[in-house]
């Protein structure tokens, strides 16, 4: 990858940006699309959109939304322990032990994910996110009074990561790639002669609520509509090809399939 676009990349994914509070995402965004594009605009849901060829009445948007999952807190105790509940489709199990980041009204606050031992009685199985406490260093609710509130968000404090072969891995990569590839065709698609206008979409609350795509849609009105997001590979240990699939890491795009797909685009795609 060329070293602009993986830094345009590195920088999304350092971007803290929960299905609710895209802002500052949506910022780095905006300004990495405005110099190759004709016009930006942003809509009342949080969306941001790049365009090319505006006067055109053919309308292509390319759609790839911003927002990851994560935890928001919902009470925080007088031991200053703090416990969250589900901000879109994340996993507790997969929670315990973790550093996570406190996106607090005065900076954020860094901390660890903790359950009841399991030696103690805690649970063998299953973890669920009730189970779940957040320890920051607090003694008391009282030192948290100025740093956290309820409905604060909580990510995981996970960043980029380069891998062997050109692989990289990092929070949030669902679907910071949509919103990165959305941006990467547009820039690449600025230095062509279209017939059609193109509106790329990095769009909000796809993770929560979808509501980001659907008003963008609204709002562009296009006449054809491509999603870009990520999906599930199959080439690791414990799955068979037969049932799940045959998607290999690094084997190219996937097309969806189906009665909800447009079948003559999926052709031309292909």
């Amino acid at each position: 990858m060329e070293k602009q676009p993986l830094q345009f990349l590195e920088s999304l994914i350092q971007t803290p940006s929960p299905s609710g509070d895209e802002l500052e995402i949506q910022k780095k965004w905006i300004n990495y699309v405005t110099p190759f594009v004709d016009a930006v605009e942003t809509d009342y849901s949080g969306s941001a959109i790049g365009i090319l060829n505006p006067s055109a009445p053919f309308k292509v948007m390319l759609s790839g939304h911003c927002d990851e999952i994560a935890f928001m807190v919902t009470y925080i105790d007088d031991k200053g322990l703090i416990y969250v509940t589900k901000a879109g489709g994340i996993n507790p199990n997969l929670a315990l032990g973790m550093r996570v980041r406190i996106l607090g009204k005065s900076g954020v606050l860094h901390g660890v994910v903790g359950v009841k031992a399991e030696h103690q009685g805690g649970s063998k199985g299953e973890i669920k996110v009730e189970d779940l406490y957040i320890d920051c260093g607090a003694q008391s609710s009282e030192e948290l009074a100025d740093r956290v509130q309820i409905g604060d968000y909580v990510i995981y404090d996970l960043d980029m990561m380069t891998l062997m072969n050109g692989r990289v891995a990092g929070r949030g990569l669902d679907n910071r790639t949509g919103a990165f590839i959305v941006a990467e065709v547009l820039r690449r698609l600025s230095e062509e002669q279209l017939a059609v206008g193109v509106y790329g979409a990095s769009t909000v609350n796809e993770e929560t609520n979808m509501g980001g795509a659907h008003f963008a849609a609204c709002h562009i009105q296009p006449s054809l509509g491509i999603a870009c997001d990520v999906t599930f590979a199959t080439d690791y240990p414990g799955l068979d090809p037969k049932k799940d699939g045959d998607v290999k890491l690094g084997g190219g795009p996937v097309l969806s399939k189906g009665s909800m797909i447009n079948y003559k685009i999926n052709h031309m795609l292909e």
